[in-house]
């Protein structure tokens, strides 16, 4: 991933973008509480203090002194590590509050009443529940493309991520819980009996519905990008040489057991090009200071749980302030398969190359793949385990690759729309595969 100094007029815009932005995250949210559901984990406290008698301050202005109170707590655990910029997120709180206010008076036509009759009220509250977090998703995707600022709600998890070396999407759940309990603890001490127009189930399907929109919605808004770029940033990067030198590459995804790793070796010695796979956990540890074990562990590998994490979290943190060990092994590994690109012809195995080169003309992309059962046998003769142990260690690691390219690039893993050739070992052999392979490598020519 390639960094560029942004200008002045693209900070600008950058930050203009931002206020259009928090309308529509402040629209969704409010959209969202008019279901009469439950608001989302984050609104919870505000919401429910704005409704008990007395109190005498909007959701808008409640929402701006928790989050002043979450500001004051990112400064006290980040000290010096507080970026200046983020400063901001004073007047970003001001504006996000009488945003608050502001679309909360404009959707107060559309708040279901409670007494509707279920089989009417309950399809329209999930319509407009359902409504609300796909705008909510929509802002959120823009805000994290626009790469700027973030809310406060969104930088005091981040805070605690940094100063406990906790995941950051362990501590985003953590904490919306606690906001959750907090409004709980607000709505039964004023009312004395559960309201489930204040928490209640749009609640908890705000916790992961609004998570698995943005990541529908994030890669169909690369147009965001004509607006926040200047022309001039983007015809600069468009005439520059020939980016990928023409050099010829062949990414080589593979599932565990198929033999993926010894057509790649068989390719790279037939073709005289150089073979990376391990390589590239030695150069990604050498770069982050992480020990290559640590690196091998991680890479490449999702569980199904930690997807559930990913998929709780909401997304609103740009990939350029999140501290998730994941990403930055992701982050530094596509770095180092573009300078390889770069470098000259290559056979580069699995770390999902061929997606990180998907702009280069010059990249065969292949998958390989097999029969479960020769998948377990291969697995089975390698680390000297029974039969039945392989074919769990291979579905186990099958699942979790293909769990990092969803996250990571929102595709299918074996989805033959993503590759130039599918090839099974069990029908081609080794020397087959690769011998096609090659073939393949050689009609794709430099040019």
């Amino acid at each position: 991933m390639e960094t560029r100094k942004r200008s002045k007029e693209e900070w600008a815009r950058r930050y203009a973008a931002f206020v259009v932005i928090l309308f529509v995250i402040a629209f969704g949210t409010s959209l969202s509480i008019r279901a009469n559901l439950g608001s989302s984990p984050i609104s919870a406290p505000p919401y429910v203090l704005s409704l008990v008698p007395g109190v005498g301050l909007t959701m808008g202005q409640l929402t701006i002194l928790m989050h002043v109170f979450f500001i004051a707590a990112q400064v006290a655990l980040l000290r010096r590590d507080f970026e200046r910029r983020q400063w901001l997120q004073i007047a970003v709180s001001l504006l996000f509050g009488f945003y608050t206010d502001l679309t909360m008076w404009l959707t107060g036509f559309l708040q279901v009443p409670q007494d509707m009759n279920p089989a009417i009220g309950l399809p329209l509250r999930l319509a407009e529940l359902l409504l609300g977090g796909a705008v909510l998703a929509f802002g959120i995707a823009m805000e994290v493309r626009c790469d700027s600022l973030m809310l406060a709600g969104e930088g005091f998890p981040l805070a605690i991520a940094k100063f406990t070396g906790r995941d950051f999407g362990k501590v985003k759940i953590c904490t919306d819980t606690l906001l959750v309990g907090v409004g709980a603890a607000f709505m039964l001490a004023n009312f004395g009996l559960w309201n489930w127009g204040m928490i209640g189930p749009g609640t908890l399907i705000s916790m992961f519905y609004v998570g698995m929109m943005v990541r529908v919605i994030a890669p169909h808004i690369a147009w965001l990008d004509r607006l926040l770029i200047p022309k001039a940033h983007m015809a600069k990067a468009a005439a520059g040489p020939d980016r990928w030198g023409g050099h010829r590459v062949v990414t080589i995804a593979r599932t565990y057991g198929s033999g993926g790793n010894d057509v790649a070796l068989a390719v790279a010695q037939r073709l005289g090009w150089p073979c990376y796979d391990r390589q590239l956990i030695d150069l990604t540890a050498q770069r982050l200071g992480y020990s290559p074990q640590l690196v091998e562990r991680s890479e490449q590998n999702i569980p199904t749980v930690r997807l559930w994490e990913l998929v709780m979290e909401d997304s609103g943190i740009p990939a350029s302030m999140n501290p998730s060990r994941d990403d930055a092994i992701f982050v530094s590994q596509s770095r180092t398969i573009r300078e390889l690109a770069h470098g000259g012809d290559c056979v580069i195995v699995g770390r999902l190359a061929g997606w990180t080169l998907r702009d280069d003309p010059h990249v065969l992309r292949v998958f390989i793949t097999s029969g479960r059962q020769s998948a377990a046998r291969r697995i089975a003769d390698r680390l000297g385990i029974s039969v039945e142990e392989a074919a769990r260690k291979q579905a186990r690691v099958d699942t979790g690759r293909a769990n990092h390219c969803r996250r990571y690039t929102g595709q299918q893993w074996a989805s033959p729309s993503a590759y130039d050739l599918t090839l099974n070992t069990d029908r081609l052999g080794i020397d087959g595969a690769a011998d096609m392979i090659v073939q393949a490598a050689m009609a794709m020519g430099k040019g």
